[in-house]
């Protein structure tokens, strides 16, 4: 909700209004690797039918420096104060994308939330993720055809995992190796959402991270994609984050 402050000025009948924010009217959502921004679309379709301003980030996944730039990029073209949300490794990238000042609250979706100084690969040796690998070369990978449903979205219809199976996108190893500078989530609230079905992300690593962060925290039983096999209860954690902002 937008509310409007009005400033009468020296001229009689003059009235200059500036907008102040109940709370945040913006969302920005960031995929997970190898995903592209369109799975997004039944929790888009959710939270701009409540009247949020959402747009969702196409990651390049060239490297964790190009991740967090492009997320930076679509943050400053906000008006207001914005929740940003992040899927899997994009919870990563939105740890530190966080950091702009717009930003006043985070969403973590079966997503990983490091801390500073930690890389991915450490932070995931806690409590070892189970994905196979594909290399396509010797610095990307998608997640291996055989096993995406069972794996990734069991909980989604056969039709759709196998296109996105087909439809992965490259993903480089650079990321996973590379030591966090910031966390946004020692300066900022945020939310998460365990998949407590998870076979990526293990359910005991995302409740080790979000206890760490003093994340207030949702279980949905659910694969790891759970903003599209769930997305009504996606979105109403989005929502809280949003009604929480001053």
């Amino acid at each position: 909700m937008i509310m409007r402050k009005c400033l009468l000025t020296l001229f009689a009948g003059v009235a200059i209004c500036s907008p102040v924010y109940a709370a945040a009217t913006n969302v920005v959502l960031v995929h997970g690797a190898t995903m592209d921004a369109s799975g997004w679309r039944r929790v888009y379709d959710i939270l701009t039918a409540k009247g949020l301003s959402v747009s969702a980030v196409q990651l390049p996944h060239t490297s964790l420096a190009d991740d967090i730039a492009a997320t930076r990029l679509i943050i400053q073209q906000q008006v207001g104060p914005t929740v940003l949300v992040g899927h899997s490794y994009g919870g990563a990238v939105i740890t530190e994308a966080g950091r702009e000042d717009k930003v006043r609250a985070m969403v973590y979706v079966a997503a990983l939330q490091p801390d500073a100084g930690e890389n991915l690969t450490e932070l995931s040796q806690r409590f070892p993720m189970k994905i196979d690998m594909e290399m396509l070369d010797e610095r990307r990978f998608v997640p291996s055809p055989g096993s995406y449903r069972e794996t990734i979205a069991a909980d989604l219809p056969k039709e759709v995992t196998d296109f996105m199976s087909a439809s992965s996108k490259p993903m480089a190893l650079e990321p996973y190796q590379t030591r966090f500078k910031h966390a946004a989530w020692h300066d900022k609230p945020s939310f998460a959402i365990v998949s407590t079905e998870d076979k990526v992300i293990p359910p005991a690593l995302m409740r080790w991270m979000y206890k760490r962060a003093g994340s207030v925290t949702t279980d949905i039983t659910s694969s790891h994609m759970v903003y599209m096999s769930h997305p009504d209860e996606t979105a109403d954690v989005i929502l809280k984050a949003a009604a929480s902002v001053d």
